[in-house]
């Protein structure tokens, strides 16, 4: 962080190259950064894709598709909000200085928004306060990320920064392995009331109301509280407090003024615009990928909350053995080859969705009882989390190289916008196509296109980049710090 918020030392030394010749910090640092991947990932993992969510369609909802759609439609609203406040927020924290109390801040929206989610009982009545919850501690998620991301380039030298990023998702996944096991050998009930290894759900929690699987948001709020403490102890505060002190009215005015300057100066930097629109596009479908994903194989292939765990299990793995060889690729590479490879996987595997269900495999008709959609289906997880993953990764890499390195958490609000200002899209497209065709496999079939307009975009994306010059000539004097 104190390659965003402090002046260089050197006399005459831009910001860009201050954070460039800046040495690594040491490994203590960079563990501490790893593991608020650690902590967030069930949020992802457990809640947004394996667990609740398709426990909330096929439980607590009336009925699968009304459950989709109205988990399309509260991922819309949550969208919005966070691409409407994103880049402001980013922007704020960059006029400030210190960033760890916004992350204490946005760290209670988590805990408090996914503990929640144990009143999720079965064909509840209280749906809205389960969908306004589950957004609340997404909203945490998302604006967390924004300024620990804003950490990555102060980690390392930046030919290392994907290594870095790379290293950081493969170890949030493993937390997101081990969690998930956690839940589906000793919590989460199938039909039968048993877990996957055949046990009662612990601690005497009763399997007819469903409280093992209730048990994934109080789980993720406790598994984050005890995770993300490495974090805060081994990360230090690095950023300063601005000219101005602690008054919150000049610190936002300077914060609209820093955010219009950016946005009226992104028409001179293609690379960054270009890079913003295309990761807008496929983040949005990637995130219909995981949103939906457990929702699909509950209503299309009839699988249970155990069986769609041990789904994500093996997507989990993939995802860390991948990001972790990412991190590689982009150390040699370049981020763009691996975002661009990762894409091109992800299409395939949505061609391989839509053309599937209990029916028929890649549109050709399968006899009764089939078990190829299975396990064409536990492949797909597979490719989905190597692929996402590395995706991930490698994103937030190229947001580095995008940004300018003086206004680095601001960049990130911009990227947490682009990820969000279409955010409505994937869920709303997924949620009027499943109602336009009553289908659920055919809904997910708008991902396609967002994954192939992203792919388009990054034609104009510079692999390394804007240079310091170019953003020098943008910067005008700040007479208000």
């Amino acid at each position: 962080m104190c390659a965003v918020s402090s002046s260089p030392k050197t006399t005459g030394a831009s910001p860009a190259s201050a954070a460039l010749a800046r040495p690594p910090y040491g490994n203590g640092r960079v563990w501490g950064w790893y593991f608020f991947d650690w902590a967030n990932q069930p949020y992802n993992t457990l809640l947004l894709t394996f667990i609740f969510a398709p426990y909330f369609a096929s439980a607590v909802a009336p009925d699968p598709v009304t459950g989709q759609k109205l988990w399309g439609w509260m991922l819309t609203v949550t969208g919005i909000c966070i691409a409407l406040l994103a880049p402001l927020l980013g922007a704020i924290a960059d006029s400030a200085g210190p960033k760890r109390p916004w992350i204490y801040f946005w760290s209670l929206f988590y805990v408090v928004g996914s503990f929640a989610l144990w009143w999720a009982v079965p064909e509840a009545e209280n749906l809205l306060f389960v969908l306004v919850v589950f957004g609340i501690g997404m909203v945490g998620l998302e604006f967390g990320i924004i300024f620990t991301n804003a950490i990555l380039p102060s980690l390392g030298p930046r030919q290392e920064i994907g290594r870095i990023s790379g290293t950081g998702w493969a170890f949030g996944y493993a937390g997101g392995v081990i969690a998930l096991a956690v839940m589906l050998l000793f919590l989460a009930e199938d039909d039968t009331g048993r877990t996957l290894i055949g046990l009662e759900p612990a601690f005497g929690l009763d399997p007819e109301t469903r409280e093992g699987t209730r048990a994934v948001g109080p789980f993720s709020a406790l598994w984050y509280v005890v995770f993300v403490i490495p974090f805060f102890l081994l990360v230090p505060e690095t950023g300063t407090r601005r000219a101005g002190g602690t008054a919150l009215a000049p610190i936002v005015r300077k914060g609209l003024r820093d955010l219009w300057r950016t946005l009226r100066g992104l028409p001179r930097h293609p690379s960054l615009l270009a890079y913003l629109g295309s990761s807008m596009f496929y983040r949005d479908a990637l995130n219909g990928i995981y949103a939906f994903g457990g929702i699909y194989a509950a209503g299309v292939l009839g699988w249970s909350i155990v069986q769609i765990g041990v789904f994500g299990v093996v997507a989990a793995i993939a995802g860390a053995i991948f990001c972790w060889i990412g991190g590689r690729a982009d150390r040699a590479f370049g981020p763009k080859p691996v975002i661009v490879t990762c894409i091109v996987a992800l299409i395939g595997v949505c061609m391989v969705v839509v053309s599937t269900d209990r029916t028929m495999l890649l549109g050709v008709p399968l006899t009764a009882g089939s078990g190829l959609p299975d396990i064409a289906f536990f492949i797909c997880g597979g490719a989905i989390g190597a692929a996402g993953g590395a995706l991930q990764a490698a994103s937030r890499t190229m947001m580095v190289r995008q940004a300018n390195p003086a206004r680095m958490t601001e960049a990130f609000g911009l990227y947490a916008l682009s990820g969000k200002a279409t955010s409505f899209l994937a869920p709303a497209l997924i949620a009027m196509s499943t109602q336009a065709f009553d289908s659920q496999r055919l809904g997910v079939s708008p991902l396609i296109g967002l994954l192939l307009l992203g792919l388009i975009l990054l034609i104009w994306v510079k692999p390394e980049g804007e240079s310091e010059s170019s953003w020098a000539a943008t910067m005008q004097p700040d007479r208000d710090a």
